[in-house]
């Protein structure tokens, strides 16, 4: 387990985590009304010129559910653009969003989150006034809900051909998240610019050894994380210690507690960058079926630092870690070594190729 670039720290074996679904999950399940009532937590996360990102928590207060619809409908003319761990469909001023595979089930008093970015019209942004589950109205109380008139809540939602039911991630995949503490801004150029390395990366092992692994739609999974940026640097640091180890244990703590993803997990390989770290401490790295990189990983794929072929071969090099490869030895012109640096003046040999294909994570690639 690993640790590299300005940054040589092994890995501890703590279980990782996972990270926020995208769209695409498989329900298995169907839906039953909240038989005595639920409670919502809706909060913008952050606030932009025509944009916005909002956190919503489901808390079920009746019996337990197997699958969840929320609705709501905005005031003011916002409209949902992206959402994860939940799929989310806006008809007029009216929202649907459906539970993804692995977040469905609510025990009585349980509890899940999704978010979403948004658009509004830069003048208000109001909460929206009333929300239901499963077409019980959230009243915050174990007393029924009024069942909206719309869906009632015996009726298990429907799909159509152009509202796909939610589909769980691919498994065999790699799934990659940027995790936003509650203070940064939300900037399309991180998923974008993520996207971008990874998409690379992939174009890379596919050129090294005549396949590849396969990314999920979108690429990226923007993950509200639900703290600062000062919590990521600070909790349960040792202020003696490699500081920047903090904020990518703590970001792994987060998405292991939230989303219960396994380490190493058979069902996906993971990348997760978090925008946090102290000044002067970037770091990050990777072990089998994961890599984890801080803020200075994050700037970089965002276009922010260094040009691009830095990144490109720093996400190579980590990726090889994921895959199971150790570090090379000296500097040999291979990408398991500084000559990443160089990207793409650098390749897998022959023995690296063999370790990545034979490894735990060969039958990834296709």
């Amino acid at each position: 387990m690993m640790f590299h670039r300005p940054r040589r720290v092994r890995l501890i074996a703590a279980g990782l985590a996972a990270v926020v679904c995208g769209a695409a999950a498989t329900v298995t399940t169907t839906a039953h009304a909240a038989a005595s009532g639920c409670r919502v937590d809706y909060a913008v996360g952050s606030q932009w010129t025509g944009g916005f990102s909002a956190n919503v928590t489901v808390t079920n207060l009746g019996d337990a559910v197997t699958g969840w619809t929320l609705r709501w409908s905005f005031t003011a003319g916002q409209v949902v653009t992206q959402a994860w761990s939940a799929t989310a469909t806006q008809s007029g001023a009216a929202v649907t969003a459906v539970n993804a595979g692995w977040n469905g089930q609510l025990a009585t008093n349980g509890s899940t989150s999704f978010g979403f970015n948004g658009s509004w019209n830069n003048a208000s942004n109001p909460v929206p006034a009333s929300f239901s589950l499963n077409g019980v109205t959230c009243t915050g109380s174990t007393t029924p809900g009024t069942p909206s008139p719309t869906v009632p809540a015996t009726t298990p939602p429907t799909a159509t051909p152009s509202t796909p039911a939610p589909q769980a991630p691919p498994t065999r995949t790699v799934r990659v998240f940027w995790l936003k503490p509650t203070d940064v801004a939300y900037d399309q150029r991180y998923p974008d610019g993520i996207a971008g390395v990874m998409r690379e990366a992939q174009s890379f092992f596919r050129q090294q050894l005549g396949k590849t692994f396969t990314l999920n739609g979108p690429v990226v999974e923007v993950v509200n994380g639900q703290h600062d940026t000062n919590w990521y640097i600070n909790n349960n640091c040792d202020p003696n210690g490699d500081r920047y180890a903090c904020v990518i244990f703590n970001m792994q703590s987060e998405l292991q507690q939230r989303f219960g993803l396994r380490n190493p997990d058979s069902r996906w390989l993971f990348v997760a960058e978090v925008s946090a770290e102290e000044v002067g401490k970037s770091g990050g790295g990777a072990q089998p079926g994961w890599v984890l990189l801080s803020g200075h990983d994050a700037d970089g794929a965002a276009g922010k630092t260094e040009p691009m072929p830095r990144w490109y071969g720093g996400m190579v090099h980590e990726l090889g870690h994921a895959f199971g490869l150790p570090d090379a030895t000296s500097t040999d012109g291979t990408c398991m070594s500084a000559s990443f640096y160089g990207y793409p003046n650098c390749t897998f040999n022959q023995t690296q190729k063999n370790g990545i294909l034979n490894g735990p994570y060969g039958s990834f690639l296709s």
